[in-house]
């Protein structure tokens, strides 16, 4: 594992370009408030542990309504996998951490568990996150990265912004930006709390019938 900072493809450069359509990630970038982390492989489950720690050192960092930041795990491999593939493989991993993550920590109460509410938000380490998957086979420009990687977004934050009434004019010109850079409108997106953000973390534009094949377990209690 190493701070992808370090290298000149870096997360933050991908979210700084001119043309990238989300201003909210534009703003981290500018501010340097994305910590990235590489890991080996998003298939392979050995550096889960790791991530977790970093997820809860994350979580540690001061912040405020007018410092938003996100955590950027990003992994060297696979390559090749298509938008189908690339969504399993996220959701196996989401539900591996979660799985490792029930352990120790109760899932945050603010949010739902249920992958099908409108409320829902994955929680790692007690904390809720509304989760951006990016891959080298995006349809999406604007989610084709060149490595897989899985973005924690603070839910708190979209909270603050929709209590401060400055959510819905952000939500207006990434859709427009995004639309712009993509040529045509992303088909998956909703409001904020009007469907569940679980159709929308792998960037595929799925059926409405689409079941997210995400289960929440009950924390362990160990004697």
């Amino acid at each position: 594992m190493f701070d992808a900072r370090d290298t000149n493809d870096s997360i933050t450069q991908f979210a700084g370009r001119a043309e990238f359509p989300c201003v909210a990630a534009k703003s981290l970038s500018n501010r340097n408030h994305i910590t990235e982390r590489v890991y080996s492989d998003l298939l392979d489950m050995e550096n889960d542990y790791e991530i977790l720690n970093d997820v809860e050192r994350f979580n540690t960092m001061p912040r405020d309504s007018f410092s938003f930041r996100s955590f950027a795990a990003i992994f060297q491999a696979p390559l090749n996998l298509s938008e189908v593939e690339f969504e399993t493989a996220m959701w196996n991993r989401l539900q591996s951490l979660h799985d490792l993550d029930a352990e120790t920590h109760e899932w945050d109460r603010k949010v739902s568990c249920d992958p099908s509410s409108p409320n829902f938000s994955f929680s790692l380490r007690g904390t809720a996150f509304y989760i951006i998957g990016l891959h080298p086979n995006a349809s999406r420009l604007s989610r084709r990265y060149h490595r897989p990687a899985l973005i924690f977004n603070l839910h708190d934050q979209f909270e603050i912004l929709r209590r401060q009434g400055r959510y819905p004019r952000m939500r207006d010109v990434i859709r427009k930006r995004d639309a712009a850079m993509c040529g045509l409108p992303n088909p998956s997106l909703q409001n904020f709390g009007e469907a569940s953000e679980a159709r929308q973390y792998s960037g595929r534009a799925v059926r409405e019938d689409w079941r997210c094949p995400f289960q929440a377990r009950p924390r362990r209690r160990h004697p």
